[in-house]
C-alpha cells in the first residue's frame, strides 16, 4: 500500500494555505485594497517613480523628495509599474502575495523551531485564520512587505546557528534587516534584537563582536544609503525631528482595542471586559509579562551555561527565544518615536501587526511545550484556537466591503465634489484636509491647510495666522478653492479660522 511521507502532506498542507490566504485577500478586495493617507504615500511615491521623477510627494503640490517614508514598499509597486500595471492596482496582488508567502514562512519557522511537522501547519493556519493579520494585508500599507522581511531575516538568523555559524548566513540575515529598515523605520529594532541574541547565545567574545560585526556591516550601508540620499535632497536624515512629548491616551487607547480584539475571541465578552477599567490593561501586563519572565528565564540558562553548543538541535530554541526578544525591541522602539521623534503616532492595529505576529509564534510553542505534558488538553486548545479564528475570520470577510476601505469607499469616489475638482482648470489650487484622497480622486497635487499645531511634535505653530492669510487671498482672487471634508481622520481643529 503507497504511503504518503508525513513531510509531504505537511508540506502540501502548507501551500494550500498559503494559497488559500491569497486567494482570501483577492476575493474580498474586487475593487481593490483598503487606503489611508499613507497609502496614496506609497502609491503617489510609486507613481513618481514610474513616471522618472524620483520618490516624490506627487499627491502634493510642492512635489517635494519623499523622506517620511521609506522607499521599499513603493519600489515594488514601481517595479511592477514598468510593466504597465498602475501601482494602485499593483499592491492588491502584491499584498495578496505577501499574505500568503508570510503565512508559509511562519509554517517553515514553526517547523524549525519545534520537533513538530504539524506545528508548522497550525502556526500558517492560525496566520491565515486571524482576522486581524487579514486587515493588515488588505490595505495599501507597507506592514505586509515588513513582516516578510522581518521573517526572512529570523530564517536566515536561524539557519546562521544551525550552519555552524557560517558567516554567509548572518549576511543575508544583515541584508534583510536593512530591506525591513528601507520599508519601515521600526527595522531598527531587528538590528537591536539579533545583537542582543549575538550576544547571549555565542559563548565567546570574539564570536560575539565578530558576528555582530558582520550584521552591523551587512545592514548599515542599507540604513546610511537612505539617509545620506535624504540629507543630500532634503536636509533631514528620516522627517523626524527631536522633541519630547509624552504618550496620551491618544497614543495608548488603539492599542488597548487591538489587543483586546487579538486575545479575547467572544465580541460580546470583549464588549463588557472593555468597559471595566484596568481589565484589559491587566490581561496585556499578563501575557506580556509572561513573556518577559520565560525570556528573562532563558537568557539565564543560556549565560549560566556558556559552554553549551548552539548548533544543530539547540538551534532550534533561537527562534523562540529570539523572537521574544523581538516583542521588547519593537515596543520600546515605538514608544521611543512617540515620546521623541512622532506624538502622532499611535498604536494602531498596523503598527501592532509585527507583535502580534511574534505572539502567534509563541503561542504554537506554548502549544508544542503543552503537548508534552497534557496532549489531550493542547489539542483540545488547539482545536478550539482554530475553530473560533476560522469563525472569526469568515465574520470580518463578510463585513470587510462595507466597513474598511478608506479612501477606496463609495462615499469618495461618488463624491460630488470630487467631480467638481477634478474638473477645475489644470492652474487652479486646491487646499484641502484630504489632499491623498483629492489626489486620488484628481491626479493632482494639493496644497495642506495651515494647522496651528505640528502633529508629529505636538508643537504650536508660530506662523498659522500668515498661512490662513496666503491661502484666502489666494482663493479671493480666485487662483484657488478651499475643500474641506468631514469624512476621514483629517478634520481640521482651524476651520473657523480657516473660512472666516
Amino acid at each position: 500500500m503507497f504511503r504518503i511521507p508525513p513531510r509531504l502532506v505537511s508540506f502540501l498542507a502548507l501551500c494550500l494555505i498559503a494559497v488559500t490566504g491569497i486567494v482570501l485577500i483577492l476575493r474580498a478586495t474586487p475593487n481593490g485594497l483598503g487606503l489611508s493617507d499613507d497609502s496614496i504615500a506609497y502609491i503617489a511615491g510609486a507613481r513618481s517613480m514610474v513616471a522618472g521623477d524620483g520618490y516624490r510627494e506627487a499627491w502634493l503640490a510642492s512635489n517635494q523628495p519623499v523622506t517620511h517614508f521609506p522607499p521599499a514598499f513603493s519600489s515594488v509597486l514601481a517595479f511592477l509599474g514598468r510593466f504597465g500595471i498602475d501601482p494602485l492596482r499593483a499592491v492588491r496582488w502584491v499584498n495578496a502575495l505577501l499574505f500568503g508567502l508570510n503565512a508559509a514562512l511562519l509554517g517553515i519557522l514553526g517547523w524549525r523551531m519545534t520537533p513538530s511537522l504539524m506545528a508548522g501547519v497550525v502556526l500558517a493556519a492560525l496566520f491565515v485564520f486571524s482576522s486581524e493579520m487579514f486587515r493588515v494585508h488588505a490595505v495599501a500599507m507597507s506592514e505586509p512587505l515588513f513582516i516578510f522581511l522581518s521573517l526572512m531575516a529570523f530564517w536566515m538568523f536561524d539557519l546562521y546557528f544551525e550552519r555552524h555559524h557560517h558567516w554567509l548566513w548572518m549576511i543575508a540575515c544583515g541584508t534583510f534587516v536593512g530591506m525591513a529598515y528601507l520599508t519601515r523605520y521600526a527595522g531598527l529594532a531587528l538590528i537591536a534584537t539579533f545583537a542582543a541574541a549575538l550576544l547571549i547565545l555565542h559563548t565567546t567574545w570574539r564570536k560575539r563582536l565578530s558576528s555582530i560585526g558582520i550584521l552591523l556591516a551587512s545592514a548599515l550601508p542599507w540604513i546610511l544609503g537612505w539617509s545620506i540620499r535624504n540629507r543630500i535632497v532634503a536636509g533631514n536624515a528620516t522627517n523626524r525631528a527631536f522633541a519630547w512629548h509624552p504618550l496620551t491616551s491618544e497614543n495608548i487607547e488603539p492599542g488597548l482595542r487591538v489587543f483586546s480584539d487579538f486575545l479575547i475571541p467572544f465580541e460580546p465578552l470583549r464588549r463588557v471586559l472593555f468597559r471595566q477599567p484596568g481589565v484589559i490593561e491587566g490581561l496585556i501586563l499578563l501575557v506580556l509579562g509572561g513573556v518577559l519572565v520565560w525570556v528573562v528565564i532563558t537568557v539565564w540558562r543560556y549565560l549560566s551555561n556558556p559552554q553549551q553548543e548552539r548548533t544543530g538541535k539547540e538551534a532550534r530554541e533561537v527562534l523562540s527565544f529570539t523572537t521574544g526578544l523581538f516583542i521588547f525591541a519593537y515596543l520600546a522602539s515605538i514608544i521611543a518615536s512617540m515620546l521623541m521623534f512622532d506624538a502622532a503616532t499611535k498604536f494602531k492595529l498596523r503598527i501592532l501587526a509585527p507583535v502580534l505576529v511574534s505572539l502567534l509564534i509563541l503561542l504554537v510553542v506554548f502549544g508544542i511545550w503543552l503537548r508534552s505534558r497534557r496532549p489531550v488538553v493542547a489539542i483540545v486548545l488547539m482545536l478550539f484556537a482554530l475553530g473560533i479564528s476560522g469563525y472569526r475570520q469568515s465574520m470580518t470577510l463578510n463585513t470587510w466591503a462595507n466597513s474598511e476601505l478608506g479612501y477606496a469607499s463609495f462615499q469618495w469616489y461618488d463624491s460630488k465634489a470630487m467631480g467638481f475638482l477634478s474638473a477645475l482648470p489644470e492652474d487652479m489650487m486646491i487646499y484641502t484636509n484630504e489632499p491623498g484622497a483629492v489626489y486620488l480622486y484628481t491626479g493632482r497635487g494639493c496644497y495642506v491647510l495651515p494647522d496651528r499645531f505640528d502633529s508629529s511634535t505636538a508643537i504650536a505653530r508660530t506662523n498659522f495666522e500668515k498661512g490662513v492669510a496666503l491661502m484666502q487671498e489666494d482663493i479671493h482672487q480666485g487662483k484657488a478653492v478651499l475643500a474641506l471634508f468631514d469624512g476621514g481622520e483629517n478634520v481640521s481643529s482651524g476651520v473657523p479660522a480657516l473660512t472666516a
